[in-house]
């Protein structure tokens, strides 16, 4: 066996090690005193010692098998970062007003004194990429016939041309376009419909986004006292969401200051 230089304790001294252990009582200390080595080092000489083993063993330096760890850990860190920026939704703001629509719908709350037995309200929301005007209301379902009726709704008060629909894939928004009433109103219009990729609801974040807002700041700050009271006290804050409270998303202006300066810019 090949040993090496700088090798402490040769199978020679481990035997010296072991005799004055065992039959000159020399306590450990003094032994790794002696030899220059750890206590540790010692104890493992006279434990093999017992088994008549004087041999040397490779010994595994830690460091390396923690850097070796700790190397696979940051690969699968750097993995997984990689993934979450890969599926990260891509931030955009269109550049004119209508040119992409967002839009979603939620079940809301039962309001105090409804019972099981009364179908909860759901609230349609769809908010303008370019200027974030909020266009809200509350309809009794979540079907083709109220995403239709809603649409109505916004077509009606937009006071700007609607080119593209944006929604999540559920059955209100999508179907077999012959028959699907929301998807012959946008063809009637002339309104392209985009969807989000499946599985993937964040891709509609402005939408989601202002539904969280609405909860915050409309219905749970509200005392409801019927379901009339609730759809008053919604059109109230649409107002106020369009006209005072100001959007980080664009330059702190409210939506309706945002299409002033587009409409009616200074310059001119």
């Amino acid at each position: 066996m090949t040993i090496h230089k700088w090798t402490k304790l040769t199978p020679v001294k481990r035997r010296e090690i072991a005799d004055k252990y065992f039959k000159q009582d020399i306590r450990i200390a003094t032994l790794a005193r002696d030899y220059q080595t750890s206590r540790n080092t010692i104890y493992n000489v006279i434990n093999r010692a017992r088994m008549n083993d004087f041999s040397i063993h490779k010994s595994i330096n830690k460091r390396y098998r923690c850097l070796e760890y700790g190397l696979k850990r940051l690969s699968k860190i750097e993995a997984a970062f990689e993934k979450k920026l890969k599926n990260k939704a891509q931030r955009y703001n269109k550049s004119y007003p209508g040119e992409m629509m967002h839009s979603d719908n939620t079940q809301l709350p039962m309001l105090k004194g409804e019972t099981t037995q009364d179908k909860p309200e759901k609230l349609y929301v769809a908010i303008d990429d370019f200027s974030r005007e909020l266009y809200a209301t509350i309809l009794p379902d979540k079907t083709q016939f109220s995403s239709a009726t809603f649409l109505l709704q916004v077509l009606e008060e937009c006071p700007y041309t609607i080119e593209t629909w944006y929604t999540d894939n559920g059955t209100e928004y999508k179907g077999n376009p012959k028959e699907h009433v929301f998807m012959q109103l946008c063809q009637k219009h002339d309104i392209k419909q985009s969807f989000t990729r499946v599985k993937t609801p964040k891709t509609n974040g402005k939408a989601e986004r202002v539904i969280r807002t609405l909860f915050q700041m409309w219905h749970s700050r509200t005392k409801f006292k019927s379901n009339v009271h609730r759809k008053q006290e919604l059109i109230r804050f649409v107002n106020y969401y369009n006209t005072v409270k100001p959007h980080k998303g664009i330059d702190n202006l409210t939506p309706f200051e945002k299409l002033t300066n587009y409409f009616y810019p200074k310059e001119l």
